[in-house]
């Protein structure tokens, strides 16, 4: 078998977008995916100007957009009331950055990838499941399941939160948030969704949990996501996310967000880990993207952006990096890929961790929290420039980021005494 240029480990969102990047940079590339099939589980994904620049530049906005949805405005809600607390206008947002913010399911967007590269002549292996890697002399090797292997100039390992290759770099495990997520989709037909705003993104934020809704492929579907703490977790045991925690964890949220909890899959759900961040991605020729270097937490909708922002920025430094016969400086390409992703990715996995924290809060600090966000002015961007902006390519690119505001900097009775205003 002839050694390709590249190898890519992973047939996911990351792995197909690190793989059309580099084969659009005229390097051969074949992808090894475990599963039998081609595919991805799950539901809506959100794609915030960040991403759909680059899907932009890479030819391939104009078909996500025909899948998907653009919607006007995203909106923050306080899961026990249902009131407002703030909003961003997406349309004035896309002014600003110059891109879209758009919602997509996530299967569209997996297949929006992987017919761009079956264009572009990517190499599709699938029951392909890699076991170890290895450097060689000349660049790298992976062993499968199976006992074949395969060689490349470089390996990029996409192989997601479980990642094989992180244990060459890191002794570290995922670790567990003790959240647990529900999802669900809504036909267009139902009641419920006539009844909702299918051009907002809406987020109810809650005690210990929070609720998510938009529109899909162009109104049909509304997607829903259902997230708690599981004190199941909390406890130690091994069965927790259960539906029983589910209706539990809810039970004293508005009659909208009790409302949508029939229609959540039941069958099946998905416990949120994440990994600390590591700054060191980079094993000889072999090199992490993705998941596998930095798995987040879902709370600022940005880890399979962040997979494909990886392949993006090391297509380009690919590009920069080449010689006029084709042949690539791989030795400096993945350097300079690795002094620049890493320290962004720390940034939003630690943001992530923290806006967790925030929607989650109960008592004085959820009222402090909330009176925060009333007072947020809708056309402030001070705390997403730094994160929808153009993607860096090198450290000096990579923009300041926001100044936190304590809660404790909040008037927590000013909501208070409205309400009780309003009750007079």
């Amino acid at each position: 078998m002839s050694h390709p240029d590249v190898i890519v480990v992973g047939g996911g969102i990351g792995g197909l977008g690190v793989a059309f990047s580099l084969s659009r940079q005229g390097q051969s590339v074949r992808l090894l995916e475990r599963a039998p099939a081609f595919g991805e589980v799950g539901a809506g994904i959100q794609l915030a100007p960040n991403c759909t620049r680059i899907l932009d530049d890479y030819g391939l906005l104009a078909e996500a957009k025909s899948l998907g949805v653009v919607p006007d405005a995203m909106v923050m809600r306080d899961a026990v009331d249902g009131d407002e607390l703030t909003r961003l206008d997406l349309r004035d947002l896309e002014k600003r950055y110059g891109y879209p913010y758009m919602v997509i399911h996530r299967t569209d967007l997996h297949g929006l990838l992987l017919r761009a590269c079956e264009r572009v002549g990517v190499e599709l292996v699938t029951e392909a499941q890699v076991t170890s890697y290895e450097n060689t002399g000349d660049g790298a090797r992976v062993t499968l399941a199976s006992g074949e292997t395969h060689e490349a100039g470089v390996v990029i390992a996409a192989d997601g939160l479980h990642s094989v290759a992180r244990k060459l770099l890191v002794d570290d495990e995922p670790v567990s948030s003790a959240y647990v997520a529900y999802r669900g989709t809504v036909p267009a037909e139902v009641p419920r969704v006539r009844s909702v705003d299918l051009s907002e993104v809406v987020v109810y934020v809650g005690p210990a949990c929070h609720f998510v809704h938009y529109g899909l492929r162009g109104g049909e579907l509304l997607n829903q996501v259902a997230v708690f703490e599981s004190p199941k977790a909390l406890a130690g045991q091994e069965n927790w996310g259960t539906p029983d925690e589910l209706d539990a964890a809810f039970a004293k949220t508005c009659d909208f967000v009790r409302d949508g909890l029939p229609f959540m899959w039941r069958d099946k759900w998905w416990r949120m880990f994440d990994r600390n961040p590591v700054m060191n991605w980079v094993h000889g020729r072999i090199a992490l993207l993705g998941d596998s270097a930095h798995p987040p937490l879902q709370y600022i909708a940005q880890g399979a952006i962040m997979a494909i922002e990886d392949g993006w920025v090391l297509g380009e430094h690919v590009a920069r990096n080449r010689a006029a016969d084709g042949t690539v400086d791989w030795g400096t390409a993945l350097a300079a890929y690795e002094a620049v992703r890493p320290e962004h990715c720390r940034r939003v996995l630690s943001t992530s961790r923290k806006w967790g924290e925030l929607w989650h809060l109960d008592g004085v600090p959820r009222e402090q929290r909330n009176a925060l966000l009333r007072a947020r002015d809708t056309y402030d961007y001070s705390f997403v420039d730094w994160l929808y902006g153009p993607t860096a390519l090198t450290p000096d690119e990579e923009p300041a980021m926001f100044t936190p505001i304590p809660l404790s900097s909040a008037d927590a009775e000013a909501p208070l005494k409205v309400a009780e205003a309003s009750a007079a």
